[in-house]
């Protein structure tokens, strides 16, 4: 059945009725459309994504993974939603995650996206629905989830406090994931892409580098920063002939105990040493 198609105006109506009931809703069969109105880049990061996000479902995992989560599929509203704002011109640099963490993007379909600074910051909002295997552990709350991603926070939180508005942030940086699916093991703990058995990453990473190469393409950037050594791995894969600069700053995971010694004054000391500079 070919799927119906609504405006972002009408998603937006939508988004305000489902907000006053406090729940985490989705409307099934609607997508965003694609429009003349939107920049060119935002229509081509749509369409991209969609097209991973379409080519990754045809995918199977085995254990120890017994549950994998396409924020890009049932949370397409903010995610596309985060697209149109603010994938809507070239950047100078973009900075490239991991994969999504299940309090963050694996929620809000925003790269790094805790709830609080997705909305508050960002202004993005919208519908979320549950994927098709929900782990009873990792329960998809939408935008009514109370916990915050920490990475998420510490990420938006450096880009509040440097920039002021996503406006002047985005004038010049755009973020994304390398890899938009979340995998877990039937404890709830996350494991990440490059733990997955040699042929499923073989599969995975075909698809995803593509997209990035795509991305790239269309944002045009002229340095691209992996948060952290995967992404960094990732893009000089993926990216190998391009006229363009990858390098890497610290990951900012509470995992990592150099990371929670203070990580935004380490991350922009590591981009001023890449000759980014800052107003």
């Amino acid at each position: 059945m070919r799927a119906n198609v609504i405006t972002l105006v009408e998603i937006d109506r939508i988004t305000r009725m489902a907000a006053s009931n406090k729940l985490c809703q989705y409307e099934s069969g609607y997508q965003t459309k694609i429009t003349k109105r939107a920049p060119m880049q935002a229509n081509q990061l749509i369409k991209i994504y969609r097209d991973l996000s379409a080519a990754l479902d045809g995918l199977k995992f085995g254990p120890p993974v017994t549950h994998v989560y396409n924020p890009l599929d049932y949370a397409q509203t903010p995610a596309e939603r985060y697209l149109v704002r603010y994938g809507n011109s070239p950047k100078e640099v973009l900075f490239l995650g991991m994969n999504p963490g299940p309090w963050g993007m694996a929620q809000t379909g925003v790269p790094f996206g805790t709830v609080r600074l997705v909305r508050e910051w960002l202004e993005i909002d919208g519908l979320v629905g549950k994927p098709s295997n929900e782990h009873p552990k990792r329960p998809i709350q939408g935008f009514q989830v109370e916990r915050r991603e920490v990475s998420g926070e510490r990420f938006w939180g450096w880009a509040r406090d440097q920039f002021g508005t996503p406006e002047r942030f985005f004038e010049r940086f755009f973020v994304a994931n390398y890899c938009p699916l979340v995998f877990m093991e039937e404890s709830g703990r996350n494991r990440t892409p490059d733990k997955l058995p040699a042929e499923e990453k073989r599969e995975l990473f075909q698809l995803c580098d593509r997209a990035l190469l795509q991305a790239v393409e269309t944002l045009q950037p002229r340095l691209v920063i992996g948060i952290g050594a995967f992404a960094e791995a990732r893009a000089v894969s993926a990216l190998a002939g391009l006229d363009l600069r990858i390098e890497r700053i610290l990951h900012p995971s509470p995992a990592s105990p150099v990371a929670n010694r203070g990580w935004a004054e380490q991350a922009e000391q590591q981009l001023r040493l890449m000759g980014i500079q800052f107003d």
